[in-house]
């Protein structure tokens, strides 16, 4: 269903998140990877779409990346004002410290 949504609007940010929590979800890290990065390049102010990510990257042993998404993130945070997804991006980024 999702797919469907996203072929006939690819920019849908609600969808593209779904769709890439879907694949971590079942696993498909690369895949679910992959939408993240359609999501924030067609939406750089999807705040969640950088915390998901980076869990998704640390789950996979990728850190140097996490720790690059989630600086991303916090700056996303900052210029959106949620500041409730910025304290939890900061407590992620400094357990990987």
């Amino acid at each position: 269903m999702l797919q469907e949504v996203l072929a006939q609007n690819p920019t849908d940010a609600f969808a593209r998140y779904g769709l890439a929590m879907e694949y971590a979800n079942r696993g498909q890290t690369e895949t679910s990877l992959v939408e993240f990065s359609k999501l924030l390049e067609a939406n750089p102010d999807y705040t969640a779409g950088y915390q998901m990510a980076a869990q998704t990257l640390i789950k996979s042993a990728r850190e140097d990346e996490a720790r690059a998404m989630l600086q991303n993130g916090i700056a996303c945070a900052q210029r959106t004002g949620n500041q409730h997804a910025r304290s939890e991006m900061e407590a992620m980024l400094d357990e990987l410290a």
